[in-house]
């Protein structure tokens, strides 16, 4: 990474016996984070946004490859979904049938994530309808603070509670309203493990809390009994968190420590019992601990181990076998891609209830990471007459992008054609869809319209390695070599490791 003039930008490059043998260039558009612990960044390439694999650590002042990036390099692929987006800003213009692409991108959050809409309080005070907060409730806005403790909770917890986060059917991540159940619009899952209560993930504030005897023996601790939400943590005095102790502590009696080990805390009670630590999912940070405990315990030859006992749902204390399924297949797909997940998935899929149609996305969503391409089309044929399923594949893009995905597997282009329309016409900007359809079009040798839809997906996104090698081949097919090496070369431009585009080139 490094700036010139203003303007930010990552290269990435090989050397080869001191050779440069590969090297890209990459402009960022957008920094994310307070800068307290890291800064993110963002590159845009025609509105469709994606991760740079790198991040600015604050605490250590250095750079090192982002988050998860460690394991799983995605280098300039990793896309933004409005489930990322939506927590770390306020809310974007999203794309209409797209899942990363934004036409409208604000810089940082804004006063209606917290306090709702302010249509009508902006009505009423231009009417001269003024409220005196001090005596009453202004009605015509959310305020924090006079909300019940558990949708104060909901309301911090939507950014502040970092897991799998898992959509109600027909909800959004833009469908949350200050005020609102979190359960009304998602469930969001953490794994479990028998060293949990040790170990944390860095935004799990809402959850440590809650695990605090001080949490649990109070009607009325929450986020905002510390927290000043519009003084950033960095100018706040300890002693604004000391004073919430001390509501209920009494500084002179309550503390058993000695008091020379008090004195070289400054009688600090956040510097005892919620220190900072590291946390398991970012590096190169160190956190407060928002579980509130006495002493923290000493790692045990059990805790060790590491077991894994489950998904916990944080925002429904009963979700039903469904939901659970949900759940577990989302764990698998963006946090933990082990076995346990989907046999966990397919246990509660066999306990679930309802109509066929309703749990068809859910088993189809197994099959298809189980790579059950047969088991897949024997499920839709079991209900395919059914109304309810005609309509939900109208409406599901995901359902029929998997269908056609085991259609294509299995040979059968003509149907594959048909699920992947089906998906895009639900998403029609979806770049990976579109990349499918290309693909099938050319293996049912329908050349000429495989070459304008790549065409055209190249000229919304020109940096997508594999359109680009199939629209190589596309050329290859009717006879045009140096338009399709000219191709190839830019997709391994992009990826110098791409297998395909190194075969396809030789």
């Amino acid at each position: 990474p490094f700036f010139r003039d203003s303007v930010m930008y990552v290269l990435e490059y090989r050397l080869e016996n001191g050779d440069t043998t590969h090297r890209r260039l990459e402009k960022i558009s957008y920094i994310v984070g307070s800068g307290q612990h890291t800064n993110s960044h963002i590159i845009n390439e025609n509105g469709y946004i994606y991760q740079a694999p790198v991040t600015w650590y604050t605490q250590e002042q250095r750079w090192d490859l982002a988050p998860g990036f460690h394991e799983n390099n995605s280098r300039f692929g990793r896309w933004l979904t409005a489930e990322c987006i939506t927590c770390h800003n306020h809310l974007p213009e999203q794309v209409p049938g797209s899942l990363n692409r934004f036409s409208k991108m604000p810089t940082g959050i804004e006063c209606e994530r917290c306090h709702g809409p302010g249509k009508l309080h902006v009505e009423e005070k231009l009417a001269g309808l003024v409220v005196d907060t001090s005596k009453q409730a202004d009605y015509s806005i959310v305020n924090p603070r006079r909300l019940p403790r558990d949708l104060q909770m909901d309301l911090c917890q939507r950014c502040h509670l970092q897991g799998v986060a898992v959509l109600n059917e027909g909800k959004t991540f833009y469908d949350f309203k200050p005020g609102m159940a979190l359960s009304e619009v998602l469930n969001v899952y953490l794994p479990r493990y028998t060293d949990s209560h040790e170990r944390f993930i860095m935004a799990s504030q809402a959850d440590r809390l809650r695990m605090s005897e001080c949490f649990k023996n109070s009607d009325d601790l929450t986020c905002i009994t510390c927290h000043q939400p519009h003084r950033s943590v960095e100018i706040t005095p300890a002693s604004q968190y000391n004073r919430a102790c001390q509501q209920c502590h009494d500084n002179t009696s309550a503390c058993t420590e000695k008091a020379d080990v008090r004195a070289s805390k400054s009688d600090n009670c956040v510097a005892c019992h919620m220190p900072k630590s590291g946390s398991v999912d970012i590096p190169h940070v160190r956190i407060t601990d928002h579980r509130i405990a006495k002493q923290k315990e000493k790692p045990t030859a059990a805790s060790q181990k590491k077991a894994f006992l489950g998904i916990q749902n944080l925002t429904n204390p009963d979700p039903s076998p469904l939901e659970l399924a949900r759940g577990y297949l989302a764990m698998h797909d963006k946090y933990i891609a082990a076995p346990v997940m989907l046999d966990s998935a397919a246990f509660y899929l066999v306990k679930s209830k309802g109509k066929p149609a309703q749990l068809l996305p859910v088993k189809v969503h197994l099959l298809f990471l189980k790579q059950d391409w047969k088991g897949i089309l024997a499920a839709v044929k079991t209900i395919s007459n059914d109304k309810m399923t005609n309509d939900l594949l109208k409406k599901d893009g995901w359902l029929n992008y998997r269908i056609g995905e085991a259609h294509f597997n299995l040979g059968e282009y003509e149907a594959a054609l048909l699920s992947f329309d089906l998906a895009l016409a639900v998403y029609p900007q979806h770049l990976d869809f579109q990349e499918k359809k290309a693909a099938t079009l050319i293996a049912l040798k329908r050349i000429a319209e495989a070459k304008k839809l790549l065409e055209n997906l190249l000229r919304e996104n020109p940096k997508r390695p594999i359109a680009l090698v199939n629209f190589g081949f596309a050329h290859v097919l009717t006879g045009n070599l140096q338009q399709a090496g000219k191709l190839y070369n830019q997709a391994l431009a992009l990826d110098p490791d791409y297998g395909q585009a190194m075969g396809n080139k030789a």
